[in-house]
């Protein structure tokens, strides 16, 4: 061949496969483009509708296993179905059945102080919210009695510790403090020894069975995790009642509490103080909740085994006896949910993994959802990478990932993706999960299933109250959130290998 012809088709070679490079790298960009694209088609203004339309008074505070929560639930499955998620629960539907009780409540409820007076008795009423709020487990009824003290109601003869010895409490109304006197900070080896006294259920249960006819809890939120009895009358109270309890005792509340903390030895008294608490509820024994359960199925014939969760409680507390809206707790992390799923379902970049969107019911009353599934699972456990949950996730401008010290591999691909898209302060954290479970979380990690928890902070949020409505509402936070995440998802669900569980689970 002539030189010059040699030299000319080989120049027209090279540049031939210099312009197929470009013309890669260009496509290459495209797609990346058109990813990011997506990740921006999650935007505030969507995820605060979605909170707008769960919060609303049409799903009544979204009560596990009653009619509005259903609604709700439909409400959210009508959307999985849209972007074409396959339904993951029982029988080819979107929902995973299970067993949970639950108790209306209705407005005839209070909580007053009875004075003699010239003698005469004089009610102080006490203010609804503000003062007290009724117990959402409470049986139906008034009763009226003296109020004795117990401290935080344990009774654990092998601690040497009987908050109820020597008192009598027999159709009296007891005075109880949530937890413990040992907090989870002493340590595993510690607070274990305390811990099975520190449920709402165990309080409840134990003064039923020392025949007290109800009980003034100091635990000021709406709380539907608790035991029911018919015949047992209980309301949440704050510092007005506990104060006017004391008053005049010669006791002081918040010096007797450090003592029992610090002494471990009861304070128990009769306080001569006399209550009445009336409460209006509906029991239902048979109450049939739901977990929300929606899926993108894995592109890689073998990976799309292994299964990636992204979850949220989808429940809130309902009304008690107002309704209690649940924006930022929970509904804020559902819609978050959502913005994540209807992005991943149209993304240019499929996962290898499968992609588990679910909405927990009934965290509110025990964690039970999480519970069930974890004890049901529909895809074994084994082949569950990690849960990423939210809660509370709507108000603020920073976040929390709690857990994300504990699997610092895993957390590696959020902080990834916030350090390069997001840029939003994170604060990763420990968690020893040592107390009763709190977040559906807990759960999973109890289960050896690697876990990290999202939160949000910054700005003031109102906890089981009827205040935690739409106007509490961070858009933004939610935006860059589920941008963050479904980043790292997307990155995490191609990886060759993902397994961050620790040696011994």
């Amino acid at each position: 061949m002539n030189k010059k012809i040699f030299v000319s088709v080989l120049c027209v070679f090279l540049l031939s496969a210099s312009f197929l490079s470009a013309q890669r790298q260009r496509m290459e960009l495209t797609q990346e483009q058109k990813l990011l694209q997506v990740m921006h088609s999650i935007h505030s203004q969507t995820l605060f509708d979605y909170v707008k339309e769960l919060s609303s008074d049409k799903y009544w505070g979204r009560l596990t296993g009653t009619d509005g929560y259903n609604q709700s639930a439909q409400w959210v499955i009508s959307h999985f179905k849209k972007w074409g998620l396959l339904p993951a629960g029982d029988e080819n539907t979107y929902l995973q059945a299970f067993p949970n009780p639950y108790t209306l409540v209705f407005k005839d409820c209070y909580v007053s102080m009875n004075i003699p007076v010239d003698g005469e008795t004089v009610q102080k009423y006490y203010t609804y919210e503000e003062e007290f709020i009724p117990g959402s487990t409470s049986g139906s009824g008034e009763v009226t009695a003296e109020v004795v003290y117990v401290g935080y109601g344990i009774t654990a003869p092998e601690l040497d510790f009987d908050e109820y010895k020597g008192m009598d409490v027999k159709g009296k109304i007891v005075l109880v403090e949530r937890e413990a006197p040992v907090s989870p900070d002493a340590g595993p080896e510690i607070f274990n020894k305390w811990r099975p006294y520190s449920f709402h259920q165990y309080k409840l249960k134990n003064a039923v069975a020392h025949g007290a006819r109800g009980m003034l809890y100091n635990y000021h939120i709406t709380n539907p995790n608790n035991a029911y009895d018919e015949n047992f009358i209980y309301s949440h109270v704050g510092e007005t009642v506990v104060n006017d309890v004391f008053a005049g005792t010669g006791k002081k509340h918040a010096d007797l509490v450090a003592r029992i903390n610090k002494e471990l030895k009861p304070q128990s008294f009769d306080t001569g103080k006399v209550f009445t608490i009336k409460n209006t509820t509906e029991h239902h024994p048979d109450g049939i909740a739901y977990n929300v359960l929606g899926m993108i199925k894995g592109s890689d014939p073998v990976l799309k085994d292994e299964i990636i969760i992204i979850g949220g409680h989808l429940d809130h507390l309902g009304r008690c006896y107002e309704i209690i809206p649940g924006a930022n707790d929970n509904a804020s992390a559902v819609a978050v949910i959502m913005g994540i799923a209807e992005a991943m379902a149209k993304s240019p970049v499929q996962p290898r993994r499968s992609v588990l969107f679910m909405c927990f019911g009934a965290e509110e009353q025990g964690v039970v959802g999480s519970k069930f599934y974890v004890e049901n699972p529909v895809f074994p456990l084994e082949k569950t990478v990690c849960l990423i949950n939210m809660d509370g996730v709507g108000a603020g401008d920073k976040l929390s990932a709690l857990c994300a010290e504990d699997f610092p591999e895993l957390w590696s691909y959020f902080k990834k993706a916030n350090d390069k898209y997001t840029h939003r302060l994170v604060f990763p954290s420990s968690f020893a999960n040592l107390g009763r479970p709190r977040l559906d979380a807990a759960r999973f990690l109890w289960a050896g299933v690697p876990s990290l928890s999202f939160s949000a902070f910054g700005t003031r949020s109102y906890y089981h109250v009827t205040k935690d409505n739409i106007d509490t509402i961070t858009p933004e936070i939610m935006e860059d959130l589920a941008q963050m995440i479904f980043m790292a998802v997307l990155d995490l669900a191609n990886e060759d290998k993902a397994d961050f569980r620790k040696a011994g689970d």
